[in-house]
C-alpha cells in the first residue's frame, strides 16, 4: 500500500503544479500535452489526478498509520 501512498502523493504534486501554472500564468501543461482539456490524454490525466486526491482524502488516517506518522504514543 505504500507503493500506492507514493503514486497518490506524485499525482497531487503534479496536479498541484498544474493548477500553480494555471494561476500563475493561466497556462495548462495537462490541457497542452493532452490535445486541450476537452482531449482523451487530458481527462484521463485529470481523473487519475481526481481519483489520487479522493483516495488521500479518504485514507488519510491510516496512511499517517503505514507511515508511522499518527503520533504514536509513548
Amino acid at each position: 500500500m505504500k507503493g500506492l501512498d507514493v503514486i497518490a502523493a506524485v499525482l497531487l504534486v503534479v496536479g498541484g503544479l498544474n493548477w500553480g501554472l494555471v494561476g500563475l500564468f493561466q497556462w495548462d501543461l495537462v490541457a497542452a500535452i493532452g490535445g486541450g482539456m476537452s482531449g482523451a490524454l487530458a481527462r484521463i490525466i485529470y481523473t487519475v489526478v481526481a481519483l489520487a486526491a479522493l483516495y488521500q482524502a479518504l485514507s488519510w488516517k491510516a496512511i499517517q498509520k503505514r507511515w508511522s506518522l499518527g503520533g504514536a504514543k509513548a
